[in-house]
């Protein structure tokens, strides 16, 4: 059993994208050609950068970008094993992260 049907979801999304481009074009090409710009390179490998989407898409708690990245992921070849070490690593960086900014709040609260 899954906690979501993201294949479902996937569908809903591209209708809502295809939607919100009818209405607003330009913002909608905008993102295509910068999500479009990192494929152009060649120095990562699709699988490496879906990997990398898919850790910043948990930090960012996009649902969409899960559902699109992870797909994408596994059409790529990335393996189970894989994608759960990309998690582990994001799972890492946000709990850095929350130390560094708890060091940020105690000094706002000690500032006078």
């Amino acid at each position: 059993m899954h906690m979501n049907d993201w294949s479902t979801y996937r569908q809903q999304l591209s209708e809502g994208v295809a939607g919100l481009a009818k209405l607003s074009p330009d913002a909608v090409k905008g993102y295509v050609t910068l999500s479009g710009a990192s494929q152009r390179t060649g120095h990562i490998d699709a699988k490496t950068r879906e990997l990398i989407a898919l850790a910043v898409a948990i930090s960012l708690r996009c649902d969409g970008c899960i559902a699109v990245h992870s797909a994408a992921a596994r059409k790529n070849g990335a393996t189970r094993e894989e994608v759960a070490e990309a998690l582990t690593i994001a799972i890492s960086i946000n709990a850095g992260a929350a130390l560094v900014y708890s060091t940020r709040a105690l000094d706002a609260f000690d500032t006078e």
